[in-house]
């Protein structure tokens, strides 16, 4: 009998730097400069005062990766603060939501886990409901899974995503899920078009100088990732890059190697000042996106901008960088 199968794309941040010298606590976050070709626009000096612990949008820091948490309902309990994984195909939750819950694990289904990195086997639990906003998922089976999300409590994936917008909005640690409306961009955003593959991958085209790269947006995955396909095309000599170790949902640890990168263009935005992670993850065999250059976009890109939507119906990423267009 073939068991049911789900994936989810959460990564936890890179660990540890193969090196030499001895054992030094972790440097912060390079800066990460992110600008746009659109006009410019008369800017406003503002001075923005950041909670000691943002409820559910957390952006970049130098000492930490921003994270989007969504404040989610199961059995009309909670809420929970589930990731959001738009690289997930389903929920999953942590036992301490279990308990919470009060859901007997005893003969508990199985299901096959998909993280980058590695799959596993776990228990699910049954569940009538899953509320968020406007999305309403209802019987579902939720698989129970290792707590390595940073604080939350498990992960909220694509599913039932389809007709809905997304609006992360760093700078006020607010995030809503709604039926889109398909409505109109707000000022002081860039859109940038996507597309579906047929697991449902929000994708967008970007390039790193002459190399056109297809991109994932995921937002549960804490670093980019990019394929063996795209390192190999950067001809970047190893003297350049260092090695490092990712964990990823299952707690499986797979090797990658970071290499500092110029500038990523993605659509009329670019990004700068980037250390990117390059390894043959497991993930990539599954979605059979090892020969062309392929780069999952994560948090610690995410997390640098202002303002996020995803409006699903409409097709398009809205992006407002930090300071305005």
């Amino acid at each position: 009998m073939q068991l049911p199968f789900l994936v989810l794309s959460v990564a936890a941040a890179v660990l540890r730097v193969a090196d030499t010298t001895p054992p030094k606590l972790p440097e912060p976050l390079p800066d990460t400069t992110v600008t746009t070709t659109a006009p410019p626009t008369e800017s406003v000096e503002e001075v923005l005062v950041e909670a000691p612990e943002p409820r559910y949008v957390a952006p970049n820091r130098r000492d930490r990766i921003g994270r989007v948490w969504a404040p989610v309902l199961i059995n009309g309990k909670g809420p929970f603060r589930l990731v959001l994984d738009t690289g997930a195909s389903g929920a999953a939750v942590i036992q301490s939501v279990v308990t919470r819950l009060g859901i007997s694990t005893a003969n508990a289904r199985t299901v096959r886990l998909q993280g980058v990195t590695g799959s596993a086997i776990v228990s699910t639990i049954p569940v009538d409901t899953i509320e968020v906003g406007d999305l309403l998922l209802q019987g579902k089976h939720l698989p129970i899974v290792p707590d390595a999300f940073g604080g939350a409590e498990g992960v909220l994936g694509g599913e039932g995503l389809r007709d809905m917008r997304i609006a992360i909005d760093f700078r006020h640690d607010e995030i809503s899920i709604m039926r889109s409306r398909k409505q109109r961009m707000e000022g002081g955003f860039t859109a940038i078009p996507l597309t579906f593959s047929r697991n449902g991958l929000p994708t967008l085209e970007a390039s790193i100088g002459t190399i056109r790269i297809r991109a994932i947006l995921d937002t549960g995955a804490q670093v980019t990732v990019g394929n063996n396909a795209l390192r190999d095309l950067l001809k970047r000599r190893r003297a350049e890059s260092g090695m490092t170790e990712i964990v990823g949902v299952t707690l499986d640890v797979a090797q990658g190697q970071v290499i500092p990168v110029s500038s990523l263009h993605i659509g009329r935005i670019e990004v700068r000042g980037l250390r990117l992670t390059f390894g043959d993850m497991s993930i990539f065999e599954l979605w059979k996106l090892q020969r062309e250059p392929v780069l999952l976009i994560g948090m610690d890109i995410v997390g640098s901008f202002d303002a996020m939507v995803i409006d699903y119906p409409k097709r398009e990423l809205q992006i407002r960088t930090r300071g305005g267009a």
